[in-house]
């Protein structure tokens, strides 16, 4: 089989897709066609794992109840997140938008099993935590496919994950990973919202080799 050739046009649109990957927090609330979300997670299960083990379990969060639940259990922790700063950092804190949990369509809860028997354990014996590293290469798959199909996909992490996971009552070894919101972003954007709002940029050393 030959490799196909990615033209220099398909390299600077790639580059293009990773600038507009961004974290939505301001949603539409028209759904997502069902065709186009199956879409993306058949496109996120092209993500490479440790033993070909597929660990990732994409949860559709429809529940009224358990979708309040969670956006309940967003609102104590970062009640407690804000409480935990001072001065202006904590109203700078406060300002910020850090979840679409109201206003997007879609809840999405991705877990990683933690100890799949597809794979046969391959590859995870002196590094275990490579099946919830496979889970999040899972999630930008899945992330990068949603841009592209001008959909928005914001990770909610200011939850418990002990809570959200009796909440959502699924098997006990999985780890939960990342609570999306999945929906049409109001306002598109290429930069990110933190920067945008002056909270923090980027740092040009990170694009620098460290040698050793």
């Amino acid at each position: 089989m030959t490799q196909p050739g990615f033209s220099g046009t398909f390299t600077k649109e790639f580059e293009t897709l990773l600038r507009w990957r961004r974290d939505v927090r301001h949603f539409r609330r028209d759904p997502v066609p069902a065709p186009v979300l199956d879409g993306l997670l058949a496109t996120a299960c092209l993500a490479p794992s440790v033993g070909l083990s597929e660990p990732w379990r994409f949860v559709r969060v429809d529940d009224p109840a358990r979708r309040q639940a969670v956006r309940d259990d967003f609102a104590h922790c970062n009640a407690h997140a804000l409480a935990a700063r001072d001065g202006s950092d904590a109203s700078d804190y406060a300002r910020l938008k850090l979840a679409g949990l109201d206003d997007a369509p879609h809840h999405v809860a991705v877990f990683s099993d933690n100890d799949p028997t597809q794979g046969r354990g391959l590859g995870r014996g002196t590094m275990p935590q490579t099946t919830t590293w496979s889970t999040v290469m899972a999630i930008h798959t899945f992330w990068l496919a949603a841009t592209a199909a001008g959909v928005g996909v914001g990770w909610v992490s200011i939850i418990d994950p002990a809570r959200v996971t009796a909440m959502l009552d699924v098997a006990a070894q999985w780890e939960l990973v990342a609570y999306l919101c999945v929906g049409y972003p109001q306002d598109p954007s290429d930069m990110p919202e933190l920067q945008r709002r002056g909270w923090e940029h980027r740092d040009p050393e990170r694009q620098q080799w460290i040698n050793r």
